[in-house]
């Protein structure tokens, strides 16, 4: 003992990252090629969410359940096979390995490189840019450095439902732990965490009841993207209750769940084996003692930040999901790039007026990138809606996938594109297709005449800029 009661050992860094997701893990990689001293702490897994709890897992359990719902139609394409109920257990193998691999791919990459030191343990600010991480052995760790970047994520919110708080619900992280196959599943949001779950599920066995507040589906998006949604979950045999109130959420012991319902004037009861609570996320932050540095959180949890990510106080950055905004994995890896860009490159980088794409992955998935038809009429645009059945593609009529339209809003006077939603096989390789066409400012008559080769979903674009599907604006 040296007698000063007061006194912290602090070990000093060039910069500090706090959680190891989408957006920094490649900084702090980007930090130490620029011979910076990085400190990378981690409460749980390196990866984050989408490695460990999000597109990894979920992905592989999407390209299971299709090869299940493929082999189920063996015999419309001339082969015949015999049904056999999927093995959860091994299913789950696959999942797990999957996800373990890419995790254990990244952790030995961090663990090689001398200038990043990885702390497992949940960091929270002590003081000004200093940073205390309550190590898993009960230790604590005092960190400071010049620069801070927070990507602590976020997890599911839990809505205040009368009984919720005494059944055992489960969230997106939790489902993925089961190792039994659910009987019926009744999944309380309709959103695209939902909306995945249960085509993954059915398909796998469960029945599957979804519950949803709003009067529709995908409310944010057009009508008929979340009728054609709908329609695709239905034919799996997904039950799909919206404009639904809960009112009670009970189980008896050892038994099903139960939910009081009121759709439409009518009350009735719903009971499953197990409940997924879907209802939104909500940002990592309150055991951030983010107070001790001025950062500040918007009314919702979340980090404020300007157009670079930094937030009110100089050298302290937030990225990914807990800046608020669109939660996607590829946002979080832009948020890299702009903060990168900020520090060592051009500066030419912000966050402000992003094109931002995103997939839902039902099956078909559903691409989806700038402006929807609703929007682009409230804006009052003089625009063109371009739309064409799936099933008028060559390449989906051969290969017997037919569901979905593909869809673009033009602009009348530039001639451009200005959004895209496209449910097909492969929907979100052609919307990314459509929005390289939005990035160079390529016109839909370009894009028209464009020699795509056949046949290929692409070449769907041909047709779908002809005079014949090109309508003036409004909505469907």
């Amino acid at each position: 003992m040296d007698g000063c009661l007061n006194q912290r050992k602090m070990e000093k860094f060039d910069a500090i990252i706090i959680g190891s997701g989408q957006a920094g893990n490649p900084l702090a990689k980007k930090l130490s090629g620029e011979g910076r001293q990085v400190a990378l702490v981690e409460s749980a897994y390196i990866g984050g969410t989408c490695i460990n709890y999000g597109c990894t897992p979920t992905k592989t359990l999407v390209g299971i359940a299709k090869i299940i719902a493929q082999a189920h139609r063996a015999e419309e394409y001339g082969v015949t096979a015999d049904r056999k109920e999927p093995d959860y257990e091994l299913i789950n193998q696959r999942k797990n390995k999957v996800v373990a691999d890419f995790r254990e791919g990244l952790e030995s990459a961090l663990l090689r490189d001398p200038n990043i030191k990885l702390f497992h343990g949940k960091g929270s600010f002590s003081g000004y840019k200093e940073v205390r991480v309550q190590l898993e052995d009960s230790g604590y760790k005092d960190i400071t450095a010049d620069l801070v970047f927070i990507n602590t994520g976020t997890r599911a919110r839990i809505p205040d439902l009368e009984g919720l708080q005494s059944v055992p619900y489960l969230t997106a992280k939790t489902i993925l732990e089961l190792e039994c196959l659910p009987k019926h599943l009744l999944i309380i949001g309709g959103g695209y965490i939902s909306l995945e779950f249960a085509g993954i599920y059915r398909r796998l066995g469960s029945l599957v009841t979804i519950i949803e507040q709003s009067p529709r589906l995908l409310p944010k998006e057009d009508d008929d993207t979340g009728s054609s949604i709908r329609r695709i979950l239905e034919a799996e045999g997904v039950e799909i209750i919206t404009d639904a109130t809960i009112r009670r959420v009970r189980a008896d012991k050892d038994g099903p769940v139960s939910i009081d319902i009121l759709s439409r004037e009518e009350s009735f009861t719903l009971s499953g084996s197990h409940l997924l609570v879907a209802t939104g996320r909500t940002p990592n932050t309150e055991e951030l003692e983010v107070s001790n540095t001025g950062v500040q959180l918007d009314e919702k949890g979340f980090i404020s930040v300007n157009d670079y990510l930094e937030t009110r106080e100089a050298g302290i950055y937030a990225l990914g999901d807990v800046k608020g905004g669109p939660a996607f994995t590829h946002v979080s890896y832009n948020d890299y790039l702009v903060v990168s860009d900020h520090l060592f490159g051009k500066k030419t980088m912000s966050i402000r007026d992003r094109l931002i794409p995103y997939c839902l992955f039902t099956d078909p998935e559903l691409g989806r990138v700038g402006l929807t038809e609703k929007e682009a009429g409230k804006m009052g645009l003089d625009f063109s809606v371009a739309k064409m059945k799936t099933s008028s593609i060559a390449r989906a009529m051969e290969t017997g996938e037919t569901a979905g339209f593909i869809k673009a809003i033009v602009d009348n006077n530039t001639r451009r594109v200005l959004g895209v939603a496209v449910i097909c096989a492969g929907g979100g390789e052609l919307m990314s297709l459509l929005q390289m066409a939005m990035l160079g400012g390529i016109t839909y008559d370009q894009l028209r005449d464009t020699m795509f080769a056949h046949p290929t979903y692409a070449e769907a674009i041909n047709n779908l800029f002809s005079p014949a599907h090109l309508k003036p604006g409004g909505l469907s």
